[in-house]
């Protein structure tokens, strides 16, 4: 009789445990409810960019007609420095990791014999087939974003006129027979920004002016004609 008992009060126990704990959770239930909001999160206020990349400064590729006259060739040798555990420069001197560069600038992408250049440089020699200026400009600003697939590893040089002086350096290694092109002013500094926005509304008054003009030119286009008749 007193052993029932016993299981009894164990199993009474246990029952009020459980009791407790359901009133515990539903009373905190009720005390800390909260209700679901529509929208989650906070809204910020924020203008969206209408123009994307359009509206940063856009990069203009370097002026050579400008830059390589002036163009610091002692520094341009400086950076070579990071070139020489791969390439030289020499006339007639050996391939190394990379092929000798004498006479690169201006000369064919695939300009030395016997080199095993990567199949992503053969394949790029048949749209690109010249090192030109504008291609070695973009080839060591970032070889790899280039010429996906190249052996080359170098990271690249970002900075403009650490680039500049080293093709200009480049060029005075057995290219100096290729030509400076003549100054663009289209990649001079603000050519950019003075170029017409594709859909921008036109300047109040610029139609009427250049309809005024033309009007002008109409009536004065005559008198030549009517002169050389006199």
């Amino acid at each position: 009789m007193s052993g029932d008992l016993k299981w009894n009060k164990i199993m009474g126990a246990g029952l009020a445990t459980v009791f407790v704990i359901l009133v515990v959770k539903e009373g905190s239930a009720f005390i800390y409810h909260s209700e679901t909001p529509e929208k989650m999160g906070y809204f910020v206020d924020a203008p969206e960019n209408a123009g994307g990349a359009a509206a940063e400064e856009a990069v203009l590729p370097p002026d050579w007609g400008t830059l390589l006259p002036t163009a610091d060739l002692a520094a341009g040798e400086a950076a070579f420095a990071r070139c020489k555990s791969c390439h030289t420069v020499n006339a007639g001197g050996a391939n190394g990791i990379g092929p000798n560069l004498y006479g690169v600038v201006g000369g064919p992408v695939i300009h030395m014999a016997g080199f095993a250049y990567s199949d992503a440089l053969q394949a790029h020699k048949v749209t690109n087939p010249t090192w030109t200026l504008d291609e070695m400009d973009l080839f060591l600003t970032a070889p790899a974003r280039h010429i996906p697939g190249t052996k080359m590893s170098f990271a690249g040089i970002r900075d403009t006129a650490t680039r500049v002086n080293l093709i200009a350096w480049l060029r005075s290694q057995g290219s100096t027979g290729m030509a400076i092109p003549a100054p663009d002013p289209a990649r001079q500094p603000g050519a950019a920004a003075a170029a017409p926005v594709e859909g921008a509304a036109p300047v109040a008054g610029a139609e009427p002016a250049a309809a005024d003009a033309a009007a002008a030119a109409a009536g004065a286009a005559p008198a030549p004609a009517a002169a050389a008749a006199n």
